[in-house]
Parts: C-alpha cells; structure tokens; sequence
C-alpha cells in the first residue's frame, strides 16, 4: 500500500509535469517529508520521498520515488568532505535508504532532504529560467518579487547547493522559494497544497512580469531572406536535408531523428539576433544535457538551394566538430571522461525548421522539445535584459560530470537493430506484420508502410507510440505514393536504414486462364512495387552515408516451378534477380540487399485468406483449412512456416552477426528440396 504522503507527492507530481510551462519532461524533483513503519523495529521513523534520477514529474508513480531515512540523509552533513569533494557525499546516499525497491537518488536529493520543509518542489519553468539566465538576474529577482523570492547564485547541483538553499530559507522565513542563478526554480511549503500553490504563484508572477514588461522583438528585427518557406516548400526541402544533417549528426554513432517546423523555431530562425543567441548556447542543465552546449545553425537564407545548403552543411558540421573538441580540450583534465562524440545534437535550418538526433527517438524529440524551451528561455531573458548563460566551463562540468557518466554507464546495452530505421512495406497483416513487431521488439523504429492507411496505423499503434512506429499509405505501385510515404519515414525518424519489399498479392491462375491485366497486376506490385521502394530507399541511404540493408521477400517460388502460378513465380524470380542486381550495385555505399524464400505461410496471410490459399488448395486437391499442413508434409523438416519464422530471418539478416553477407537468398521454407539453390 503507498504511503499517503507519497500518494499525495505523486499526485502534485503529475500535475506539475503535465504543464510545460511549468517543467520540461523528465526535469526538476519533488519531494514530501512523513514517517512510515520501520519494520525492522516496528517504530515510526522520519523519511523523505523525492523523484529518483531520471524520472519524469508528468508520468511519475511510486517507483520513480527514491525513499530515504531523513536523519542519515541530515547525519551527512557531518560527514561532507566540502564542495571540492561533494561527489564522495552522493554514494553515501544509498546508504540512506529505507526499504526495498524504488528509484535511485537523483544529485537533488540534499536540496529536498536538507531544507527544512515539508515540501519541496524544484522545477525548470522557461519563465523562471528566463529571469535566471539575465544579467541582472539578481535584480530582476528583487524587482518582481521583493523578499519573498531569493536569489540563489549559480552553483552546480550536488550537496553544496542543498547547503545553501537550507541556509537562504533559514534566512529568510518570509520566502516562498527562490531562483537559482542559470538554472530554474525551487520552493518550498507545509503542505502539498501550499508547496505547489507557491511554485505555481512564482511561475506565473515570472511569466505575467515578462509579458507585461518585456520588448517587443526580443530577437531583434526579421532577418531579410529567413522568414518561413510555405508549408509545400518547407515540407520539401526538410525531407531533401533530413537525410544528409542525420548522417552529419550520426559521423561518430549512429542517431535517430526528430524533425519539427513549430513557430517558435521558425520565428527564432527568421530573427536577426539568431545567430548570437544560439551561439551562446542552453543555460539550465537538463537543456544542454540532451542539446549540447550549443546547436549547429545553417547560415543561408531559407531560399538556398538544395545543393548550396548541403555543402554548407558538411562545411558547418566540420567546422562545428572541430570547435566541440576545442571546448573539451580547454576544460578537460586527465580524470575527465573520454569525449562522446563532436557531433550537434540539434541542427537548425532558416526557413524550415529544427533536426534534433538521439540514440532512440524519444531522445531526439526529447532533444528538440528542450531546445525550444530554450529558445523561450531565451525571449524572456533577452525582452528583459541581456541573456546570460553559465560558463562554458561550468557546463562542461556537467557534461563530463563523473556522476553523469556513471549514470550513463548504468544504461542498458543496446538491442541489436536500436538507431535503426525500417520500412516495412504490407507491414499491416501477415509476414509484413510479423517482421514489423521482431523489429521493433529489437530496438528498431518502424515505419509500416500498407496501402490500407487505417490498418497501417493501427498495426503500429499496437507497436507502442509513434516514439518507436508510424503507419503510413504506400500504393507500392505508383512512384508518388512511394515518394511520399518515404518522405513521412524521414521526417518522423530523421532518414531510413532497412527496407522490407514485402507488399503483395498472388493470383493463383494456369497459363490459358491468366490475362494481360492479371500479369500487369502481379508485376505491378512486387516487381515495380519493390524496385520502385527500393529506389526511393536507396536515395535516403546513400545520402546519409550510413549504409543499411534492403530485404525482399521473395518466395521459393523464385527458383521451383510449381502449377498454376505463372504470374506470380514469375515476378517471384523478378524479385529474387533484384537481390542480386543491386547487391552488386548498392555495395560501394555499404547497403547489402538479400532475400528471403520462405514456402507457402497460410496462418495470419492476408494474400492466403485473399482466395489464394482456397486457389491453391482446389490445385492440389486438398480441402483449404488443410493447406498448412499440405504444405508442412512435403517439406524435409515437415514444418510448417509461420509469419514469425520469415521474421527472424529478416532480423538476423540485418542484424550485426551479418555485417558481411550481402546477395544472398535464406531459404526459409522447412526444405523443400526442389527450391535448393545452385
């Protein structure tokens, strides 16, 4: 049963974090005070619940609270070595610790235990960020609050500043909270209620006071040439760029992307100061953690062409690798850890908007949603006074933090196919389906290509968010069609790496009864159909210059003749010498392309339940509920082939163990002895 007072904690939780303007995701802790059962000696004992590392405020249950006994927590202060040591003070917190479970404490945790309050809330507001980050923020802190919000100078979280903050409320019992130079928000109350009242009462004073008081072009004048292109026009040439800024954004490791034209980007673009601010770079911690210190910005007018901005762009990314390992040479020092890659986390782009890239695609949104917050950081300081972010030397503290690095060192190891982005074409029924979920299940981002919209989305709504699929309308037939459901893959995940031709349909016809339009039909979609995506494909790899691998889904078929199929072998085989032309072609950019020749898959087919299976059946003389296992007895292993089976081969043919195979055809049909390849 939870505690009460955690219950109550994680309820005022979720309400801040479910308001942006409050607190980004995943940024600031709360935290309660309250006794609990010790059961070991069955006493009441004094405890705090506080949000654990790496929780989220909006999505926060009693997991992500770390529980610690409240006297060992205040008993280390005692033991606190000072501030050039206050990293040793943070092991010591799970020794505080009380029960089983939960989540570990955050660097926090000495703010929350150490302040004498019952509540204690410390949030990331733009509003307060922006009064933060001024030049004069102490000022500006006196000016709109007067005494009953103090100002805290910047000091890295840790102990130390769990320290100050203790002692500033204890001077100054007339306080509801304070703002805490460079980085957000901290106040306190009695009760929940009052706690969250009073964070709530300095994120709207701050917010009231910067609409009320700020200038009017905080970013200074339109920029001549950088307002936004038309909607067609911007669409367009993100897809054009996406490509080329991922592979930039993935030169040390691999990188999903986000892609987003909001207004805020867009009128930041189209301002004159643009350029200084971003060169300045994000200020509060949980900012410049997941942007970097500061973003890559393409410097031509929206109207560039394609061309000009990408080799701008290749210009811009050597430049910029080569000044982030400038700032890590003048602050790192023989204990740091190893650099983590040069590469810009957001890339801005005048005109059509921002690219931010992670290791998974929550991380890249994540990634653009701080960024403008930041951008709004940015408005509130700079339409009061001057914006002023911490040091570069302070952020690289953060950065390379040991305890940062430890947390990123805790990560579990990636899945095999995580960073990668696949376009599964039919992926809405059957093998497509199945090849759809193993893939994502192994870390990938998927993209379900169907020419059924609706089943196409809600096959990948069964997948999990659009964080890890999307569904999208794919007539593999008609070149527009593709082009533009290739297009939705590169804006929702930054480009494309693994293709499946698996989109089909079978007519199951003896040569005299198959017409032209039957013939057209079937070569249609799967040998058009798979050139066609697979052409589309290639353009997005080859940009990126990050390799990838092309699958089709052939068909034993491809090399046994069976009756009454001419159309459909036919294409099969199409399908299969595919393969192996573009193997040979496609190998100087480091995409291998392979097939895969599974036998007859009756169970979960959408083309068997379509009239081919009861075609098939009436062939051979057998009953159609029978076909399955028709086909499992004349086959060496007497199996019959699942959905699922294809799939497995489709993710070990991408997988890494497969790095160096590329023009082969796995027969995945249980041994049907006629299909051998020669």
């Amino acid at each position: 049963m939870t505690n009460p007072t955690a219950a109550e904690l994680i309820a005022r939780s979720n309400r801040l974090g479910s308001d942006p303007r409050n607190t980004n995701y995943a940024g600031g802790n709360t935290s309660a005070k309250g006794t609990d059962l010790d059961p070991a000696t069955g006493e009441q004992v004094e405890l705090v619940w506080v949000k654990g590392s790496g929780g989220d405020l909006g999505t926060l249950g009693t997991n992500g609270l770390a529980v610690l006994r409240l006297d060992r927590l205040k008993g280390l202060v005692d033991t606190y070595p000072g501030v050039e040591r206050e990293d040793e003070i943070v092991a010591a917190f799970d020794y505080c610790l009380h029960g089983r479970g939960g989540a570990a404490p955050s660097i926090d945790t000495a703010m929350h235990g150490l302040v004498d309050a019952a509540h204690v809330d410390h949030l990331h507001p733009d509003a307060g960020i922006a009064i933060a980050t001024a030049v004069d923020g102490e000022e500006l802190t006196r000016t709109i609050f007067g005494d009953t919000v103090v100002w805290v100078p910047w000091r890295r979280p840790g102990f130390q500043l769990g320290l100050d903050i203790a002692e500033i409320k204890e001077a100054n019992p007339q306080a509801i909270g304070c703002i805490l130079g460079g980085h957000g928000i901290t106040a306190w109350g009695d009760t929940s209620d009052e706690c969250e009242a009073r964070s709530l009462e300095i994120i709207d004073t701050a917010a009231r006071y910067i609409a009320e008081h700020g200038k009017d072009a905080p970013f200074g004048a339109p920029l001549e040439g950088f307002a936004a292109l038309e909607d067609d026009a911007r669409r367009a040439k993100a897809i054009a760029l996406a490509p080329v800024i991922r592979g930039l954004a993935s030169y040390d490791r691999p990188m999903v992307g986000h892609f987003t034209d909001d207004p805020v980007v867009l009128d930041f673009l189209a301002s004159a100061e643009h350029p200084r601010l971003a060169a300045l770079g994000t200020s509060c911690p949980d900012h410049f953690l997941r942007t970097k210190v500061k973003p890559m910005v393409l410097d031509l007018p929206a109207d560039a062409p394609v061309e000009d901005a990408i080799a701008r762009l290749h210009e811009l990314h050597e430049a910029y690798r080569a000044d982030y390992q400038a700032y890590y040479d003048a602050h790192a020092t023989a204990d740091s850890p190893a650099i983590r890659g040069a590469d810009p986390a957001i890339v801005l782009v005048p005109g059509v908007g921002m690219f931010s890239f992670g290791p998974n695609k929550q991380t890249a949104r994540v990634a653009g949603e701080f960024y403008i917050n930041a951008i709004n950081v940015m408005r509130g300081a700079e339409s009061l006074s001057t914006y002023t972010p911490i040091s570069d030397a302070e952020k690289f503290n953060i950065e390379y933090w040991a305890l940062e690095e430890a947390k990123l060192q805790r990560m579990p190891k990636p899945k095999s196919h995580a960073t990668r982005v696949a376009f599964v074409t039919g992926a809405a029924s059957g093998i497509g389906k199945a090849i759809a979920t193993r893939l994502a299940a192994e870390g990938a981002c998927v993209v379900i290509a169907d020419l059924d919209l609706e089943k196409a989305q809600a096959a990948a709504a069964e997948l999990g968010t659009t964080d890890v699929a999307i569904g999208v309308a794919a007539n593999v037939a008609d070149p527009e069609a593709v082009a533009a459901a290739m297009g939705e893959a590169v804006l929702a995940f930054g480009g494309v790496d693994l293709i499946v031709n698996n989109a089909g349909l079978s007519l199951s016809k003896p040569l005299l009864e198959t017409t032209e339009k039957d013939w057209d039909l079937q070569h249609d979609v799967m040998a058009k159909g798979s050139f066609l995506v697979s052409q589309a494909a290639a353009r997005v790899m080859i940009a990126q210059g990050m390799g990838g691998d092309v699958v089709y889904i052939a068909s034993k078929n491809s090399v046994f003749a069976g009756p009454n199929n001419i159309a459909y072998s036919a294409t099969k085989a199409d399908q299969a010498h595919q393969v192996r032309l573009l193997a040979v072609e496609l190998g100087e950019h480091g995409i291998k392309v392979n097939g895969i020749n599974p036998d007859g898959v009756v169970r979960g087919s959408g083309i068997f339940a379509g009239g081919w299976g009861a075609n098939r059946a009436k062939t051979y003389g057998i009953e159609e509920e029978e076909l399955g296992k028709f086909y499992a007895q004349r086959t060496i292993l007497k199996r019959e082939v699942l959905p699922e089976h294809v799939a497995n081969a489709t993710a070990m043919i991408t997988g890494p163990d497969m790095s160096h195979t590329t023009g082969l055809h796995v027969p995945v049909d249980a041994g049907v002895a006629a299909a051998f390849l020669r």
